[in-house]
Parts: structure tokens; C-alpha cells; sequence
């Protein structure tokens, strides 16, 4: 069982804004910055865009957790979108939690289009937050195993 955690590796699905956050990404890259890659990331114009509705879809498809990054309050592309983010975060916090999905699993966060070592510090914590929980599933992981 110990071998299992160890060895255990996340998936989790990033959704980051065009303007700040996958610039921010892309900045983390073009500095050649290490981070570990385990996030799918998923370029949504707009975090406001990002509905409840696509972050439960990525847990029921098998991500260990889903990050989404937004411009920081005032710097939003489109004015409030990233306010937006925030509320419904707020919301999806709770209805992660009616499903027994722990807290940790979900994060919300504000990266810029020049934070490329914020992008890495966000990303490695979240890893290694979701890496501490374990798998997802564990109870029914351990049922089949």
C-alpha cells in the first residue's frame, strides 16, 4: 500500500486564462523553469468562462485535481471575468465537498502574464498537495487492486 502512494503520480487539468495565466505558463517555459508536468492545461479565454460544470467533468474523467488560474482582480481582459471565477469557485468549493472531494483537490489561484515563477511555485505546491492526498478514488482503487 505504502509502494502504491509513493509511487502515485496526479493527473490534474489546469484552466488557465489566455491573458495572464497560459502567458504566465508560457513565460515559465521560455525561462526553461522546472515544474512537474503533471497538469493538462486548458486555455479558456476567460477564467469567468471556466463553468462548475467542465471541473466536474474532469474529476468524473479521472483527474486527481483541477486547477484554475485567473488574471489578478483589476487586470481581467474582459473587466470582471475573473471575478466571476472567484464566485462560482466559491460555490464549486462547496458542491466539491457534497461529493466528498476534498478541499485540497481544487484550487483557485491568480497568476499573471509575467508571474513565470509564480506559475511554477502554484503548480509544484498543487501537485504536491493532490500527490499527498493520493488517488481520487483510493476507496474504490483499493477494492480493485
Amino acid at each position: 500500500m505504502t509502494e502504491q502512494k509513493t509511487s502515485f503520480e496526479p493527473k490534474i487539468v489546469g484552466f488557465l486564462c489566455n491573458w495572464c495565466s497560459y502567458a504566465g505558463a508560457d513565460k515559465a517555459g521560455t525561462a526553461q523553469s522546472p515544474y512537474p508536468p503533471n497538469v493538462d492545461v486548458v486555455k479558456v479565454m476567460c477564467s469567468g468562462r471556466v463553468d462548475p460544470q467542465f471541473v466536474m467533468k474532469a474529476f468524473e474523467k479521472g483527474a486527481d485535481g483541477v486547477i484554475i488560474l485567473a488574471c489578478h482582480p483589476g487586470d481581467c481582459h474582459y473587466k470582471e471575468g475573473n471575478y466571476r471565477a472567484a464566485q462560482r469557485f466559491r460555490m464549486l468549493s462547496r458542491l466539491l465537498k457534497q461529493f466528498g472531494i476534498e478541499e485540497g483537490r481544487c484550487r483557485f489561484d491568480y497568476v499573471s502574464a509575467g508571474e513565470g515563477e509564480k506559475f511554477v511555485t502554484v503548480i509544484t505546491d498543487m501537485v504536491a498537495a493532490v500527490r499527498a492526498l493520493g488517488p481520487l478514488n483510493k476507496s474504490e482503487q483499493a477494492k480493485t487492486a
